[in-house]
């Protein structure tokens, strides 16, 4: 049964509060749905009202698109449940459940599939647009391994999407985001992974910088599958690294350490579940936040030296490739699978009077690595095009399906694909 929250109801401020404390929007009204059943129920009074509709997984999308000032907020966080079959390797999540409680199900069995980097991530948010996570060079993005979603559609209509049935939905599913309808339960492919992960991280001077993202970078080119590699430029020292999950690992750290004076090292043998927590945040959702990413084909020296030309910055890189690029383009919303590498710099702080000066020097940093990029990750959109995540023709498909599905856009709340009588670039 639906619990509805309105201002002053006891609640209903920690249901509008998300991941970055910048958002501080009313809704009119949060619905906590705990079927699918409730969830078609209160898109149809969000209709029939007239109030725009947002949905609620985990609370992580750093624009707060989850939280409509004035309008309809369908919160999926009672909706968690996990169900693992260990012997078909198949898991049924529904599409409130955070990463940790899909992770502990599964890691029961020895099983894992594609999730993530952060245990209190929203399932559905990170799948619905591709999802990325430690298991992605292995087993291809978190949207390669679903078998089937349960979909509300905009009219309220309860469809499934599948290979075989409404395949044209499950494709656009596959990496589109949430513009087709809201996911409340999502089945899983699972692979035998085992319970053990090995974390490595290396820390260089930041004046050896240049050369040891180099030699990360050409050491990448190689690495098995098993292996993520990661860099994160602070600014007083570069770390680069690997995450390995399975038995082993090791093998790769002597080149690693030869490429610069190492300052510091941090070495952890671990079980997968502590993996998939270690970049957790504790503070839950005190800071305010932003960010901006890239995609990045090739990482030439130039784009290495722009990495570490401006003073102060902070940023990550993560290795894409593997099992990612196996998957042909056309098969999934999904795109840019020829990725080397995804880009990311952002910041957390907790005074508003920052506000304006954080958010404009990381925009200026991004725009430097902006000339070496070759689009973004749809979840890491931040007031960017929707073009940026899609090539043309892939878009041009995503607008059809849009028109299908959501002919009126009642799921704009997201990076949105408009439908085909509507503008499409929304943001510069």
């Amino acid at each position: 049964m639906t619990t509805f929250l309105r201002p002053g109801d006891a609640g209903y401020d920690a249901a509008r509060s998300v991941w970055n404390a910048m958002i501080d929007r009313r809704p009119a009204v949060i619905a906590q749905c705990t079927s699918t059943a409730d969830v078609a129920e209160a898109v149809k009074y969000g209709r029939t009202e007239g109030l725009e509709i947002a949905v609620r997984c985990g609370g992580h999308n750093i624009a707060g698109l989850a939280v409509p000032e004035g309008g309809l907020m369908i919160d999926l966080t009672p909706m968690n449940a996990v169900q693992v079959d260990p012997e078909q390797k198949l898991a049924w999540v529904q599409g409130g459940a955070l990463l940790g409680e899909l992770d502990k199900a599964a890691q029961v069995h020895g099983l894992a599939t594609t999730a993530g980097n952060v245990s209190h991530t929203g399932v559905g948010g990170l799948t619905l647009g591709g999802g990325m996570g430690w298991l992605a060079r292995q087993y291809g993005m978190a949207c390669d391994n679903v078998v089937s979603y349960e979909v509300v559609t905009a009219d309220g209509t309860v469809l499934t999407a599948s290979a075989d049935e409404n395949a044209d939905l499950f494709w656009g599913l596959r990496g589109g985001g949430g513009n087709f309808g809201i996911v409340t339960q999502f089945e899983f492919r699972l692979h035998q992974v085992g319970t053990r992960a090995l974390s490595v991280e290396l820390t260089f001077p930041r004046s050896a910088g240049f050369h040891v993202l180099r030699g990360w970078r050409d050491l990448n080119a190689t690495a098995p599958r098993e292996a993520t590699f990661t860099a994160n430029v602070t600014p007083d020292a570069v770390i680069v690294g690997y995450v390995w999950v399975g038995e082993g690992g090791y093998q790769l750290l002597p080149a690693l350490r030869a490429l610069g004076p190492v300052v510091d090292e941090s070495i952890e043998e671990t079980t997968y579940l502590k993996l998939q927590t270690r970049d957790d945040s504790l503070q839950g959702h005190r800071f305010r936040r932003y960010w901006k990413g890239h995609l990045f084909k090739s990482l030439p020296d130039e784009a290495i030296h722009a990495l570490l030309g401006t003073p102060g910055a902070r940023a990550s890189l993560q290795a894409y490739g593997g099992a990612i690029a196996d998957v042909p383009d056309e098969d999934a919303a999904f795109s840019q699978r020829d990725t080397l590498f995804e880009f990311v710099t952002s910041a957390r702080w907790e005074d508003p009077a920052e506000d304006e000066a954080k958010i404009a020097g990381l925009r200026a940093y991004a725009a430097t690595l902006a000339p070496y990029a070759n689009g973004a990750y749809v979840n890491t959109l931040n007031g960017d095009s929707i073009r940026r995540a899609f090539p043309p023709a892939k878009l041009d498909r995503l607008i059809a399906l849009k028109t299908a599905y959501d002919p009126e856009n009642v799921f704009h709340l997201n990076q949105n694909i408009r439908p085909d009588q509507m503008p499409t670039d929304n943001a510069a």
